[in-house]
């Protein structure tokens, strides 16, 4: 049955929602989040607040603090370097994979969502620059029929959306390039070689961004 047409139980609905208020830093990191805060702020029940708690912190998104307290774990450059290793070999290679599968309507569909994501920078819009930004990619690496390799690329995300948060927060969206023009010619001229390219420089840009950051911290 479609999920469009069943009903999603209520743990799995708290558990996006929290998950998506990860990816795109509406919680910042080490910032101490209650379970009676996130029920309050979700009109949700204690019993699914836990379980989208539990789950994300098994992930790796979320650090328990004690006293019934979470926070986003602070990203460190140590850590920065691990993602980056992680992401520079399995996005390309998802990209790769879609632009062998990808037809025009698809590159159609994210020719749009690419659209969306330029208002967004031309408005300074930083939470629809986030999350046109994250569509953009998980629409790509849909195409690669590759499952495994799409659920590390989006748990990949999950880790580094809130420091990509802080970044576009001091810095804003004018200095946020990427990379999506010279993939989607790509896409169009069906050349995965350079699609793969294209996204691994994009991907390199972004991870510089956020290196640049959390060493002015230091």
């Amino acid at each position: 049955m479609a999920e469009t047409t069943r009903k999603i139980p209520a743990h799995e609905i708290v558990y996006r929602q929290i998950r998506e208020m990860i990816l795109f830093g509406d919680l910042a990191p080490a910032q101490p989040v209650t379970i009676q805060g996130l029920a309050e702020a979700l009109s949700a029940g204690m019993t699914p607040i836990r379980e989208a708690l539990r789950r994300l912190t098994a992930e790796g998104a979320l650090l328990p603090l004690g006293n019934r307290r979470i926070s986003v774990p602070e990203l460190t450059l140590e850590d920065l370097e691990q993602l980056a290793f992680l992401r520079l070999h399995v996005e390309p290679e998802l990209a790769r994979q879609a632009a062998t599968n990808i037809d025009a309507e698809g590159v159609s569909a994210l020719r749009a969502i690419d659209d969306r994501l330029n208002d967004a920078i031309d408005a300074g819009d930083v939470g629809g620059h986030l999350r046109h930004n994250h569509a953009f990619h998980m629409h790509l690496y849909g195409f690669a029929q590759a499952p495994i390799l799409l659920s590390a690329a989006e748990a990949l995300w999950l880790r580094a959306g809130p420091s990509l948060r802080v970044v576009c927060g001091r810095h804003g969206t004018a200095n946020l390039p990427d990379k999506h023009d010279e993939a989607l010619l790509a896409l169009a001229e069906g050349d995965p070689a350079t699609v793969c390219a294209a996204i691994r420089q994009d991907i390199r840009q972004g991870l510089e961004q956020i290196r640049q950051t959390l060493s002015a911290e230091i």
